[in-house]
C-alpha cells in the first residue's frame, strides 16, 4: 500500500520554504506522491455547494493561497527525485486542452515521468462564469479534453474532432516521458466512477465510507467491463480514517480488500512544533512502514 499526501499546496506549504521542507522530508520518509488542490479564483460570494464539507463552504477564505498546481509541482519536482507529482484534482474543463497538454508533458518530461494527472469536472459554477467557460456539459467537455490530450501525446500530426475542441495535423512536443500521463478521475459521484471506468487510468474518490467506496469501485469495474477495458489496470486511491488510529494495518487491509492500492493522508499531518522533518519521520514509523507490506 502506497501513501500520498493530499492538500499538499496549501497553508505553509504554499510558500517556497515550506514546500521544499515538506517535499524533501516526505520523500525521505517514503511518501509516494503529493497531490494538489486547485481553484483559479475564489468568488467572494457563491451559491454553489462545496461537496466535501457539511457546511457547503470551502475551507479557508478568499485570502487563502492556492498556488497553480503545475507551477507548484514543478517546484517540488526540482527538489526531489522519486516523489510522484499529482494534481488532486485539477479542473480540466477550465483549461485549454492544447496548452495544458504541452504544460503537463513538459513537467512530466523534466521530472522523469513523475506526473499523476488527477482531474475533475468542477463544482463551483461561479468560477466557470468568471473564466468564461460554459457550465452546462462540462462533463462532456472533460471527456473530449482527455481524448484530445491523449491524441496530442500519442504522436505527431495529430487530429481530433469534437464539439468543444478540434484540430487537424498538429504536433506538440515534448511528449511525456513514457508516451502519456495517467489520468486519475477525481470525485465521489456515480458519474465520476463511470468516467473512471470509461476512460480513466485511476479513480480518486474524495470521500466515502468503506461501503460507499465499495459501491463506487464496483461502478468503475462494471463500466470498464462494458467498454472492454481492464478494470484491474485502473488504480484506486482512497482515504481511510482508521489509518491514523491504533490499527493502520487493519485500515490498509480494508482498503486493499476493495481494490485500493494508494491511500492518502493530509499534508498538514507534517505540521507541528517538532518540525516537518520530525513529523515526517513519525509518519514513516507509524503508518508508512507498517502498511508497506499490505
Amino acid at each position: 500500500m502506497k501513501l500520498g499526501l493530499a492538500f499538499a499546496n496549501t497553508g505553509p506549504f504554499a510558500e517556497a520554504e515550506g514546500v521544499v521542507q515538506m517535499a524533501v522530508a516526505a520523500e525521505q520518509a517514503g511518501v509516494e506522491s503529493v497531490w494538489t488542490v486547485e481553484h483559479v479564483i475564489w468568488p467572494s460570494d457563491y451559491d454553489s455547494e462545496y461537496p466535501y464539507s457539511p457546511t457547503g463552504r470551502m475551507p479557508g477564505d478568499k485570502t487563502s493561497s492556492i498556488p497553480d498546481p503545475l507551477v507548484w509541482l514543478a517546484f517540488v519536482g526540482a527538489h526531489t527525485s522519486t516523489l510522484r507529482l499529482g494534481t488532486g484534482i485539477i479542473i480540466l474543463p477550465e483549461r485549454n486542452p492544447l496548452i495544458f497538454a504541452k504544460e503537463v508533458a513538459t513537467l512530466d518530461r523534466l521530472s522523469g515521468g513523475r506526473m499523476e494527472l488527477g482531474i475533475g469536472v468542477g463544482w463551483l459554477e461561479e468560477e466557470f462564469d468568471a473564466l468564461g467557460v460554459s457550465w452546462p456539459r462540462r462533463g462532456d467537455r472533460t471527456d473530449e479534453y482527455v481524448h484530445a490530450m491523449r491524441a496530442l501525446w500519442a504522436g505527431d500530426d495529430a487530429s481530433y474532432s469534437g464539439d468543444f475542441v478540434s484540430f487537424e495535423n498538429v504536433s506538440s512536443n515534448p511528449k511525456p516521458a513514457s508516451g502519456s500521463v495517467p489520468f486519475t478521475i477525481g470525485g465521489h459521484s456515480a458519474a465520476a466512477a463511470r468516467r473512471a471506468g470509461r476512460l480513466g487510468d485511476g479513480f480518486f474518490p474524495g470521500k466515502g465510507s468503506i461501503a460507499e467506496l465499495t459501491e463506487m469501485i464496483d461502478i468503475v469495474r462494471q463500466t470498464a467491463a462494458e467498454h472492454d477495458r481492464d478494470a484491474d489496470a485502473i488504480e484506486i486511491t482512497a482515504a481511510h480514517p482508521g489509518l491514523f488510529g491504533d490499527d493502520p494495518v487493519g485500515a490498509a487491509e480494508e482498503l486493499r480488500a476493495i481494490g485500493v492500492s494508494r491511500t492518502i493522508a493530509p499534508a498538514f499531518m507534517l505540521l507541528g512544533s517538532d518540525g516537518v522533518e520530525a513529523k515526517a519521520t513519525e509518519l514513516a514509523e507509524k503508518i508508512i512502514a507498517p502498511i508497506a507490506h499490505v
